[in-house]
């Protein structure tokens, strides 16, 4: 299958021509979008780099990394590539593991690979904390926006996917920037794309992480919640009604009635200094606990329904 890898650029001067030059023969085409990068990242592999594999994309406007993958990995779709892979190129990512993700899709085992670096626990001692913390609550978070239960580490840039797959997602509707990866994977799901994870070990350097945890925090919440109700909306309610359309609104409204009962006549009880009749409790209890196995029971069905048949062996 031809391989072509993206590399989205922007003030990797340091690192960029190590990593382009480390990436090997297995691949076919290379294809490095200069974000316009104020360091001259583009102009550098242009002068440097004499590989008739490499072709320097140029943006006239910032685009961030997810628009800068996009660029690439549609160029590469045109030019004939039937597995893409995206690498960063601050060399935190070991380019001779690109086979590894290359070979799933290639099989027909996988329309969709991406890295995860908590396969490795030894691989932890080397990842910074707030990094840890941070993807462990993404991760969750992740699996319930896009419907990829057996996922882990969404952020990770390290990814290849089958160009066919590419040009089935919605391309200019995917996020462009830092929450580009999570947004993927719910396009990804939409179009029935099976994904798997690739153990990775990560490098990390003197490069300074252009994601800030805070500062991007809540672009991510409202991303994560908004892709989470489209893709139960499409999902359970347009595309199809079965008893998990059924068992969440029901598991829902049962446990909100039940909590909210509860403590409005907690706080009546205490206010008038009596406690509250074993009827009340019950009242308040059994709603809660009907509709927290209502929820169970709609978590079951939703994780039953990940993606499992490649879209390689469908064709």
């Amino acid at each position: 299958m031809r391989t072509a890898v993206v590399i989205p650029t922007y003030r990797v001067t340091s690192h960029i021509l190590e990593v382009v030059r480390g990436i090997g023969p297995e691949v076919d085409r290379i294809y490095v979008v200069d974000d316009c990068c104020p360091d001259g990242s583009g102009t550098l592999v242009t002068s440097e780099i004499r590989d008739p594999r490499v072709s320097v994309i140029f943006h006239e406007a910032n685009q961030g990394v997810g628009g800068a993958t996009l660029t690439g990995m549609k160029q590469a779709s045109d030019d004939g590539a039937d597995v893409i892979v995206k690498i960063d190129g601050d060399g935190q990512m070991d380019a001779r593991l690109i086979s590894d993700f290359v070979l799933p899709i290639a099989a027909g085992e996988a329309d969709y690979c991406k890295g995860n670096r908590f396969f490795y626990l030894d691989n932890l001692r080397g990842m910074p904390a707030h990094r840890i913390v941070g993807n462990a609550v993404l991760s969750f978070v992740t699996k319930v926006s896009s419907g990829y239960w057996d996922v882990f580490d969404p952020t990770n840039g390290f990814i290849a996917l089958r160009a066919a797959t590419f040009r089935n997602v919605e391309a200019h509707k995917v996020a462009r920037r830092y929450f580009f990866e999570s947004d993927m994977l719910f396009r990804l799901y939409l179009v029935g794309a099976v994904v798997r994870d690739i153990p990775i070990r990560s490098i990390y350097g003197a490069e300074l992480s252009g994601l800030k945890v805070i500062h991007n925090a809540w672009p991510f919440a409202i991303g994560n919640v908004g892709n989470a109700i489209r893709r139960i909306g499409y999902t359970y309610y347009l595309r199809d009604l079965n008893m998990g359309s059924l068992l969440l609104p029901i598991g829902l409204l049962l446990t909100i009635f039940g909590l909210t009962f509860g403590v409005a006549n907690w706080w009546s009880a205490g206010q008038r200094g009596v406690e509250a009749s074993a009827g009340t409790v019950m009242l308040a209890a059994l709603p809660i606990i009907i509709g927290f196995q209502s929820l169970l029971g709609f978590l079951t069905i939703d994780i039953s329904k990940t993606p499992r048949l490649p879209q390689g062996r469908k064709a």
